[in-house]
């Protein structure tokens, strides 16, 4: 699946290998009804990151940004 690739890929590159670490490694992104999800140990449920690998994209730009469980 590329869009997934391409999520996993901008996840590593917005937060870095030591930045993500663990949460980075053990990243669970998948498609449901909702649109794209993000699902990192340590966090009780998936986060809807957007109805496309775009918008998915971009919120990880986003969640980064703000320090918001990504780094």
């Amino acid at each position: 699946m590329e869009e997934k690739a391409e999520i996993l890929n901008m996840l590593m590159e917005v937060i870095g290998e030591e930045g993500c670490g663990v949460s980075c490694e053990e990243a669970d992104v998948f498609k449901d009804e909702e649109g794209w999800k993000m699902f990192l140990e340590g966090f009780m449920e998936p986060w809807l990151i957007g109805k496309t690998a775009e918008e998915a994209k971009t919120s990880i730009r986003e969640y980064a940004s703000m320090g918001f469980g990504l780094s």
